[in-house]
């Protein structure tokens, strides 16, 4: 069984699929690199798999971010790279 749930664009070649599916008889959640160049089209080694039994730990930690927190972290970040910058002038 695999049902695709959807998919992020990660940049022109590659997206980030999320589907469940069940490997070696237990079903989960796969999040994984897909990618379609011209040299290849198919996953990637990169992503993660969270078994059906975590997975009500995983939807709880991911709805605990607060997009508030994700910009700040953005500012903070780009922030610290100006300040490196600048040292090295």
């Amino acid at each position: 069984m695999e049902k695709d749930i959807g998919k992020i664009k990660k940049n022109a070649e590659t997206d980030i699929l999320i589907r469940i599916d069940d490997f070696g008889g237990k079903v989960g959640v796969t999040i994984r690199e897909f990618v379609t160049s011209e040299k290849y089209k198919g996953f990637t080694k990169a992503g993660t798999r969270i078994s059906a039994e975590n997975f009500s730990v995983f939807k709880k930690l991911i709805n605990s971010i607060d997009e508030k927190e994700l910009k700040s972290v953005k500012s903070e970040v780009t922030e610290e790279s100006s300040k490196e910058d600048e040292e090295d002038y």
